[in-house]
C-alpha cells in the first residue's frame, strides 16, 4: 500500500490561499485567450485555403496532425491523471477503490459508450440518408472521399450523361460524410469538455501555489495545442458559422469556468485537490473522458483517413505528410506532459 506521508515543511511553506487566488485569476485569462488562438487557428487556415486545389489536402494534414494530439491527450495526460487519483493512497485504502481496477474499467465504458454513440448515429444516417428507388448495391461498403473527389465524380457523370440517379447517389453520400464528420466533431468536443471540466476544477479546488504556477504556462500551452486538434475536425465538418462559434467558445470557456467552479467548491466545502471524494470525481471523470478520446482518435479520425480515404490512397506523398503530422501532433502534446 502506497505511504501517505509527505514533506509537511515544503507543504506548508507552497500553501498560500491568496497567492494561489491570484495565480488562478491571472490562468482565467490566460487559459481563455490561449485556447481561443488555438481552436481558430485551423479554422483560419482552412478559410485561407478554401475554394484552392489544395483546401481538401490541407484539410486532412491538419486533422492528422489533430488526431495526434486527441490521441496523446488520452494517453499521456488524461489516462495516468485518472490511475494516479484513484491509486492515492487516501482513496486505495477504501473499499471498494482498493478491490478493483475501476479506471481501467470506467475507461473501457468509454470506448463501449463512443462506439454506441457512432453505430446509433450512423444507423439514423444510413436509413435517412439514402435516396429511395435505387436499392441495388446500397448494402456494400464503400469508402466515401472528399469533397472534391466527389465533384469530380458528380462533373465526369454530368460529361458521360449517367442518370440523374447517380447524380443523386452522389450528393447524398456527400451529405452523409457531412454528418459523420459533424458527429465526430461533436463527440470528441464532449470527450474534451470532460477533460478541460476536470482539469480547471481541480485548479480550481488547489491551494498549493507551488503547483499552480508551472500549470499556468503548461496549460496554456496544452490548451492551445488541445484546440487545434478540436479546431481541425470543427474546421473540415462545415458547420454554420453561428455553430461554429459556439463550439469554440464552449471549448474557449470550460476550463476558466471549471477553474471558478472549483474556487467555488473549496470555499463551500473545504475540499482541496487532495481530498478523498475530489480525487475519486477526477479518476472517474478521467477515465471516462480518456476512453472517449481513445477511440475518436484511433477509429474515427486516424482509421478513417489513412485506411478509408480516397485521396490519401490516390497520394502516396501525402500519406506520409500526414503520417509525420499525426507523429508531431502525438510529439507536441507528449512533451507537454514534462509539465502538464
Amino acid at each position: 500500500m502506497a505511504s501517505c506521508a509527505t514533506n509537511t515543511a515544503r507543504e506548508l511553506a507552497c500553501r498560500d490561499g491568496a497567492a494561489a487566488a491570484s495565480l488562478k485569476l491571472v490562468s482565467i485569462f490566460v487559459i481563455f485567450f490561449t485556447s481561443v488562438a488555438g481552436i481558430s487557428s485551423p479554422m483560419m487556415l482552412a478559410r485561407l485555403f478554401h475554394g484552392k486545389p489544395v483546401y481538401d489536402k490541407a484539410i486532412l494534414i491538419i486533422k492528422c496532425f489533430a488526431a495526434g494530439v486527441i490521441l496523446s491527450t488520452s494517453l499521456v495526460h488524461v489516462l495516468p491523471d485518472a490511475f494516479d487519483a484513484l491509486s492515492d493512497c487516501q482513496v486505495s485504502s477504501r473499499h471498494p477503490w482498493k478491490d478493483f481496477p475501476f479506471s481501467g474499467l470506467i475507461t473501457l465504458i468509454g470506448v463501449l459508450s463512443a462506439l454506441l454513440v457512432d453505430l446509433t448515429a450512423s444507423s439514423h444516417v444510413d436509413s435517412h440518408g439514402k435516396p429511395q428507388g435505387h436499392g441495388h448495391g446500397h448494402g456494400n461498403y464503400s469508402p466515401i472521399g472528399t469533397s472534391e473527389e466527389l465533384a469530380m465524380a458528380r462533373k465526369k457523370s454530368g460529361e458521360e450523361g449517367v442518370e440523374l440517379g447517380a447524380v443523386g447517389e452522389m450528393q447524398s453520400a456527400e451529405e452523409m460524410l457531412r454528418l459523420k464528420q459533424r458527429l465526430v466533431s461533436q463527440v470528441l468536443e464532449i470527450g474534451i469538455i470532460f477533460h478541460s471540466v476536470i482539469i480547471g476544477v481541480t485548479m480550481g479546488m488547489s491551494q498549493n501555489q507551488c503547483t499552480i504556477r508551472p500549470l499556468v504556462a503548461a496549460l496554456a500551452f496544452h490548451q492551445i495545442f488541445e484546440g487545434m486538434g478540436l479546431g481541425g475536425c470543427i474546421a473540415q465538418a462545415g458547420f454554420s458559422a453561428g455553430t461554429t462559434a459556439y463550439m469554440c467558445f464552449m471549448f474557449s470557456v470550460t476550463t476558466p469556468m471549471g477553474i471558478v467552479l472549483g474556487m467555488i467548491i473549496f470555499s463551500l466545502t473545504g475540499y482541496d485537490d487532495s481530498s478523498p471524494n475530489a480525487l475519486i470525481l477526477e479518476g472517474l471523470l478521467g477515465s471516462l473522458s480518456s476512453g472517449i478520446l481513445i477511440y475518436m482518435a484511433l477509429v474515427d479520425l486516424i482509421a478513417l483517413d489513412f485506411f478509408h480515404s480516397k485521396l490519401m490512397g490516390s497520394e502516396p506523398w501525402l500519406k506520409k505528410v500526414s503520417f509525420l503530422a499525426l507523429a508531431l501532433g502525438s510529439t507536441s502534446m507528449s512533451i507537454l506532459a514534462l509539465w502538464a
